[in-house]
């Protein structure tokens, strides 16, 4: 009896325990690929925007939330796209800095690893005036536009939620770039794809934000 006792135990605890592990997993899966808000943007280049528009080359605009840590996958995707699309496109890596941070704040290890990159320029964007212009919600939001300031994608270069590898945006983004029609353009729909990483506009409290030393 205490043996039948004993193995009914162990054989609920290890049900009890499967089901939280599944449950777990299923919980991480719906985050990973749940993407991020995204609004339409207008076929042009914004109107007012600080960031230069390129007129021999595509122009490549990304923004990010320093204390992101799903855009590491955003940062190594944008870094392979550089290589291929070499000469032939130009990057803007904009950095969120919310209201109350002082200068430098948003110079994480993420701002320092996208500056790094050959044709890739880091800014911040106090406020996130840019993002809001370019009508970026979520980090890793990027738009690509002809010399012609025509919209040609917009949306995520990552798979998930900081995961990296092969994914469509930044396909769509090289086979744009490398093979783009400019005769077609005006009757093209932009490319589009989601959009995984953290809000831009989250504001973490001091405390719990990352050095720019780190």
């Amino acid at each position: 009896m205490f043996r039948t006792r004993r193995a009914i135990l162990a054989w609920t605890a290890g049900l009890i325990w499967a089901s939280l592990t599944a449950g777990g997993f299923a919980s991480l899966w719906r985050y990973e690929y749940t993407p991020g808000q995204q609004q339409k943007l207008g076929s042009a280049w914004p109107a007012g925007t600080s960031i230069p528009l390129e007129s021999q080359r595509f122009t490549l605009v990304v923004f990010m939330h320093p204390q992101c840590p799903c855009s590491d996958a955003t940062v190594d995707e944008l870094t392979r796209l550089m290589t291929i699309c070499q000469g032939k496109l130009i990057a803007h890596a904009l950095f969120i800095r919310p209201g109350g941070f002082a200068s430098g704040w948003e110079k994480t290890t993420l701002w320092r690893d996208a500056a790094r990159i050959p044709g890739v320029f880091a800014a911040c964007d106090p406020n996130g005036v840019e993002a809001k212009r370019f009508g970026a919600f979520t980090s890793g939001q990027t738009a690509l536009y002809d010399p012609a300031g025509h919209l040609l994608f917009q949306g995520g270069i990552t798979e998930s939620r900081g995961h990296g590898g092969d994914n469509a945006g930044a396909d769509a983004i090289v086979n744009l770039v490398l093979h783009h029609n400019t005769a077609a353009t005006a009757t093209t729909r932009p490319g589009e794809t989601a959009v995984f990483g953290c809000s831009l506009f989250d504001q973490p409290t001091p405390s719990k934000s990352r050095s720019p030393n780190q």
